[in-house]
Order: C-alpha cells, then sequence, then structure tokens
C-alpha cells in the first residue's frame, strides 16, 4: 500500500509503500534528520521517499513530521491501529507506543532541548515527532529506558518508531 502526501503549499512531498523493502530517499535539508527517517524506513521496512523546500530548520522538520503523519493515515486506519517496540541502539534503549487515536497527542519522557547532534538542535526532533502526531491524528508515548549518547538516544528512538508503525500499518487477522 502506498500513500503520496502534499502540502498545499507544494513545500513538503511524502510518499510512502508501507509493505517495502526499507529503503529512504529523504531530503529534509537537515542531514541528522535523514539519517533518522532512514533508520524508521529499515527498521519498520518502509519505502520512504521525502522531500521538503529549504526554510527554518524548525519549520521544516515540522512540517516533515506534518506530512510523514499524513501519509500513513490511511494506512493506520486500514491496518491493527495501534504498535508498540522497544529498540536498543547501543546502551539507549527506547520505547515508543502508537494509536491512530484521532486525537493527537505526543507525551515524552525525552527532554534533549539542550542537546546537540551534528549542530541540529535536537528539540527539533520533537518538533518533527509532534508534526506527526498532528498529520497522523496519532497518540504516541516515546519513553527513553536508558541511554547517555544523544545520538544513540535518537536512533534507538526512531528505530522503536519504525517498528511500532510497521505494527500498526499490518492488516488485521
Amino acid at each position: 500500500m502506498a500513500a503520496i502526501e502534499r502540502d498545499g503549499e507544494a513545500r513538503t512531498v511524502v510518499r510512502v509503500q508501507v509493505d517495502g523493502s526499507g529503503t529512504a530517499a529523504v531530503g529534509t535539508g537537515l542531514p541528522v534528520l535523514d539519517h533518522l527517517l532512514g533508520l524508521l524506513a529499515v527498521h519498520g521496512s518502509f519505502d520512504l521517499a521525502l522531500e521538503v523546500a529549504p526554510g527554518a530548520a524548525v519549520i521544516e522538520a515540522a512540517a516533515a513530521g506534518h506530512a510523514l503523519g499524513r501519509a500513513f493515515a490511511e494506512p493506520l486506519r486500514s491496518g491493527r491501529r495501534h504498535g508498540s517496540a522497544v529498540v536498543p541502539a547501543d546502551e539507549a534503549l527506547a520505547h515508543v507506543s502508537l494509536e491512530a487515536s484521532g486525537r493527537p497527542l505526543l507525551v515524552s519522557n525525552v527532554d534533549l532541548s539542550d542537546a546537540r547532534v551534528a549542530g541540529l538542535e535536537t528539540d527539533i526532533v520533537a518538533r518533527f515527532l509532534e508534526g506527526m502526531t498532528e498529520g497522523g491524528e496519532l497518540t504516541m508515548h516515546v519513553r527513553l529506558l536508558e541511554g547517555r549518547d544523544t545520538q544513540h538516544v535518537l536512533d534507538s528512538i526512531f528505530k522503536a518508531l519504525g517498528v511500532a508503525l510497521a505494527q500498526a500499518c499490518r492488516s488485521r487477522r
């Protein structure tokens, strides 16, 4: 199943193939976010194409998250609607649980507002996740169980997000 989403101003274009092979062609203008979305695609076995028109980093991240959430909305509605995963990345361990609830909400115990990864202010990742919950009308819980290295924490979150999304998009039996 494929989903294509374009926003009204053509700032963001996303294509998701939920029964894909785990490939990603992502251009958000934020290399760290591109890397994280690649991990999401690999761990969810999605084929993902995402392009965001250049702009302020916070706006790009929120637009990318919103567009990706909207692209997943239909596959989530026709699938199980919920998923949960705990996935490590080195010393980091994150749990992501989500539901296509129709009530956008992000609940997280992760505060990376003071951390920097490759020049990226990581609160931008929170903006991305908030945009995704809004676009997909998801309730999402993100729990960091362990982790010291910021890059590993982010990797763990996006790997778990990919697995949780894959579960939620699976066909009901």
